[in-house]
């Protein structure tokens, strides 16, 4: 299998990052990939088979999508396996470390755009997810 891997370290415990990556009070503080674009709505049924369905929107109105997918195995606070809408593989491993979680994303590239296109667009939001955990998860 192909894949595209992208990874942060975050200083925060894995409870916490786990939090932030699940609910979407919190995916929608987070998940776009530039200040242009943002994520308007966001749902997550978290069990096997759920699905969960995040809106990425571009903040003038100009395009948005539903990025979604189906969960085929979750293991808290250390795995959730995917298959993206459009049939691709995802996984997303955590993983604690002596300074905080460590997330690593890796999925199928599409056909549609190069892959270090797709890469450092996952990246950004991976270091936005990061950057709001950081900024965050002292306060609550």
């Amino acid at each position: 299998m192909n894949t595209i891997t992208v990874q942060a370290l975050i200083a925060a415990p894995i409870s916490k990052v786990w939090e932030y990556w699940t609910l979407p009070e919190h995916i929608t503080q987070w998940n776009f990939a530039a200040d242009s674009w943002h994520c308007p709505a966001a749902s997550n049924d978290l069990v096997k088979a759920g699905e969960f369905h995040y809106t990425m929107a571009a903040k003038d109105g100009s395009f948005s999508f539903d990025f979604w997918g189906t969960y085929d195995l979750i293991e808290k606070e250390k795995l959730l396996a995917i298959t993206i809408g459009d049939g691709r593989k995802m996984f997303v491993d955590f993983e604690i470390s002596a300074t905080g979680t460590f997330v690593t994303e890796r999925f199928e590239p599409e056909s549609q755009n190069p892959p270090e296109l797709q890469q450092s667009g996952w990246q950004a939001i991976l270091d936005n997810f990061k950057k709001y955990v950081e900024e965050n998860h002292q306060q609550a």
